[in-house]
């Protein structure tokens, strides 16, 4: 027996005894924090479980608290969590994104500190890039830190700032060189959200839901064995924590199970069959329809394995210039499969609120309204489209 199918039989086997009930149904993700929320109690069980493997970090090195798979062990666990129907432990910013920069940036110091909290969810981190003047354009930036003794003191205004009003700890890039070309001046510091120069203000989007928040510095504090990296050096830092980024946004378009791979469906047939009816060979009675479901089904299994591909690529040297490119085509998709699916639905997708709707028909609905962020959140297209001119195609400015 191959060292492999060994790790596999012992996964299958610690899965099996460990992953409670609950957590082995569609559900919601447990974000974790300083003083998380529940849905259920095996939430919390499956949370401390996982996390104690270090699984919730399955390929991150175990001096720091993770898993240390291979590769090759990492999908053998995805492949066992997706046959049994395990939801992940966490989701988390600082899984999909501060992680990967600290684990290449950070000094040891700072990895034993911040990378074990990463990896039990003790810690709900946001991300502090955009600004009302500094969108597309982000190196124009002018929230400052200042040396003030051991400390940083911080004014400015970050948007955009994705779950801050729950959030316990910020990542965020601040100027630290006034004087400096704006690329040079830039630092990746992290800052407590717990304190009283932070105010954060909820922005209500057009779905009714509030996920996006602006966040205002006011004499605000941040120890100086916070800075990651070397000072006015944050800009590197800042481009590779985008790709890792993209990468994680890469996946929206696709319809995943609850641990890894595609669904048997995203859905959208189903919903052609309820409210459009099948003809005598039990298909969608809307041809048209049907073939833009089967269209975008077919793009979705491409474009899986494209993902898969790259993430071959980036074994060594984690995401390239390339996760623009998911980043942009699974934005489209997500996108793409609302529109669809509100199609399918007909007059019942005009609902707001309240009776005759149903409250699958409501999400999808506001859903749908909040996907249309998906081609601004992460780097708009436009400025994807450019990272893959210039840093893919390498094509001439």
């Amino acid at each position: 027996m191959s060292d492999l199918q060994t790790f596999r039989e012992e996964t299958r086997d610690w899965l099996e005894s460990n992953c409670p009930p609950e957590m082995r149904k569609p559900g919601d993700v447990c974000w974790g924090g300083r003083n998380p929320a529940f849905s259920h109690p095996d939430q919390e069980v499956w949370l401390e479980r996982m996390g104690d493997k270090g699984w919730t970090c399955p390929m991150w090195p175990s001096e720091y608290g993770g898993g240390g798979l291979t590769h090759e062990e990492n999908k053998v666990l995805q492949e066992e969590m997706f046959s049994m129907g395990a939801r992940p432990a966490l989701a988390s910013f600082g899984i999909w994104m501060l992680g990967p920069a600290l684990l290449e940036f950070a000094s040891h110091e700072q990895k034993l500190e911040h990378i074990p909290s990463i990896v039990k969810g003790k810690i709900w981190w946001c991300q502090g890039y955009s600004e009302p003047g500094s969108g597309s354009d982000l190196a124009s930036l002018s929230t400052k830190a200042v040396e003030d003794g051991d400390n940083y003191k911080i004014n400015g205004q970050k948007i955009w700032t994705s779950n801050a009003n729950y959030a316990d700890m910020i990542f965020c890039l601040v100027r630290t060189g006034p004087q400096e070309p704006k690329h040079d001046g830039i630092s990746f510091l992290l800052i407590d959200m717990d304190q009283p120069g932070v105010e954060v203000k909820p922005i209500k989007l057009i779905s009714g839901k509030s996920p996006f928040c602006e966040t205002f510095f006011t004499d605000a504090s941040a120890p100086k064995s916070n800075l990651i990296g070397e000072i006015n050096k944050g800009w590197t830092i800042a481009k590779r924590l985008l790709q890792h980024e993209r990468s994680m946004i890469s996946g929206m378009g696709l319809a995943t199970g609850a641990g890894s791979g595609p669904r048997k469906t995203s859905g959208m047939a189903e919903l052609g069959k309820r409210y459009v009816g099948t003809d005598e060979k039990n298909r969608l009675d809307d041809a048209q329809l049907r073939t833009k479901i089967a269209k975008h089904d077919l793009n979705s299994r491409a474009f899986t394995l494209t993902l898969q591909r790259m993430a071959e690529d980036a074994k060594t040297g984690g995401p390239s210039a390339t996760a623009s490119m998911g980043k942009y085509y699974g934005s489209e998709q997500n996108k793409l499969r609302y529109e669809i699916m509100l199609q399918a639905m007909g007059t019942s997708g005009l609902g707001w609120e309240g009776e005759p709707f149903a409250p699958e028909e409501l999400a999808i609905t506001r859903e749908w309204l909040r996907s249309k962020a998906n081609s601004i959140e992460g780097g708009t297209s436009e400025i994807n489209l450019n990272v893959i001119s210039k840093r893919v195609l390498d094509l001439p400015d």
